[in-house]
Formats: C-alpha cells, sequence, structure tokens
C-alpha cells in the first residue's frame, strides 16, 4: 500500500459530508434520525477540549445554570487543592458551610476528612477535593439523576486534568456517579476499582462517620489499602478518631 498522506481536515469533511447525505435520504424517505437523550447532549456540549487546565475549565463552567441547583446557591463550590495531586477525594455536593464559604469539605465532616488526610502522612493542600455536584441540594438532600447528569462531566474533566495516582470516592452517590448506579456502598466499599485506568478506592462519607462512629475502623481500614498503594508513611492513626 502507498504511503498517501491525508489531511486531516479533508477527512473530516468527506466523513461529516457522507453523513448528511445519509441523514438527507433517510429525510426524504420520511425517516427522523434518532434522538440523544438530555444527558449525552449535555455531556458532548459540556466541556470543550480546548480547557487544559482547571482554572480554564472552571471559567468556562461559569456562574452555572445548567441545573436546579443553582436557583438556591450561594455559592459554586469547583474544588480545592493542588493541581499536581497524586490524591483526589470526591464527595456528593456541598452543604450549607460548603455553599458559604464556596470551598470543599469545609463544615464538620470536612474537618475529620482533613483529620484523615493528615493521619495519611499528608496535609490537606498536597490533595484535591471536589463533589460530584457543584451546587447545594435544598436542605442537603441527594442530588437527583438530572443533576449529577449535568455536573458529571466536569467532575470526569477535573480527574482527566489532575491525572492523580488514586481517587477515593466518598460515600454512595460519589462511588454510584463514577462507577454505576448498581454499586452498593456497604457491600462494596473498600475494593478497589479503576476509573479511565486510575485506581479508584470507595469509602463512607465522613458525614456517614459522623452519624456511626463505629463505622470508623472500617474507613480506615480502606485508607490503609489507599496508604499502602501511594507507599506513604502513617502519621497518627488517632488524628483520624
Amino acid at each position: 500500500m502507498g504511503g498517501e498522506i491525508i489531511d486531516p481536515g479533508e477527512e473530516i469533511r468527506e466523513i461529516f459530508g457522507r453523513i448528511k447525505h445519509h441523514l438527507l435520504c433517510n429525510r426524504d424517505m420520511g425517516l427522523e434520525p434518532p434522538r440523544l437523550s438530555r444527558s449525552s447532549s449535555d455531556y458532548l456540549e459540556a466541556v470543550p477540549p480546548r480547557i487544559d487546565s482547571l482554572q480554564a475549565l472552571r471559567n468556562y463552567i461559569g456562574e452555572c445554570r445548567r441545573c436546579r441547583l443553582y436557583q438556591g446557591r450561594t455559592n459554586l463550590v469547583f474544588g480545592e487543592g493542588s493541581p499536581r495531586a497524586d490524591l483526589v477525594f470526591v464527595g456528593e455536593g456541598p452543604g450549607r458551610e460548603e455553599d458559604q464559604e464556596g470551598m470543599p469539605f469545609v463544615g464538620e465532616a470536612g474537618r475529620l476528612l482533613t483529620r484523615i488526610i493528615k493521619a495519611m502522612g499528608l496535609e490537606r493542600k498536597e490533595v484535591y477535593i471536589c463533589n460530584v455536584v457543584k451546587c447545594r441540594p435544598p436542605k442537603n438532600r441527594d442530588p437527583e439523576e438530572d443533576e449529577i447528569d449535568a455536573c458529571l462531566p466536569f467532575l470526569k474533566k477535573q480527574i482527566a486534568l489532575l491525572r492523580p495516582r488514586v481517587i477515593c470516592t466518598l460515600g454512595r452517590i460519589a462511588a454510584q456517579a463514577l462507577l454505576g448506579k448498581k454499586f452498593q456502598i456497604t457491600m462494596e466499599r473498600g475494593k478497589w476499582y479503576t476509573l479511565d485506568g486510575i485506581p479508584l478506592m470507595p469509602t463512607y462519607h465522613p458525614a456517614y462517620l459522623l452519624r456511626n462512629p463505629s463505622a470508623k475502623r472500617q474507613v480506615w481500614e480502606d485508607v490503609k489499602k489507599v496508604i499502602k498503594h501511594m507507599g506513604l508513611e502513617v502519621r497518627n492513626h488517632g488524628s483520624s478518631e
């Protein structure tokens, strides 16, 4: 075969020309093209490929109104931490204090997460912390499916830009958003999964630990697996209690 060089732009134009011809033929025969779901349309439109930094992504999101959650928010909570973080924590959504301050995990659950991070031998500024949805759901209810669908492309883009060594999801909502709706936190936490080639460890949300202190031991066992995978040295187990 000859080594013919094909201009990429010309090739793309030819492909789209063929698609257009096919759709026009179908229209002439009375056939309507298949419709994309709302979530698929939102995903395709959500994050242009030119977004190449966390700040560019934040600028693109802007004062987001892509779902109803914007109506009750005080601040959009994008995320916080090192853009070179090896470890990313993903929660479900902002609470009241997070909404007020515009930062993730700053309430009582956030202070517990900070202690867990220190017990891992890290500082909070060394990791990256974000949520599935960027705006607080009313009365801290679970985010609804369409709200997650609207925000999920941004979370996935954050992870793609960070490219961490490990992702740790906190709670059922975060795990299901990234691993699928069938994920059961009580039965499947503490096991390794992968997301786009990145190891992922699901564990309980710190807010759950505040309500159920006995689960702290299970979370610590999950966290120790992350520590081992990352080659960290435990500073103080007691600081996570």
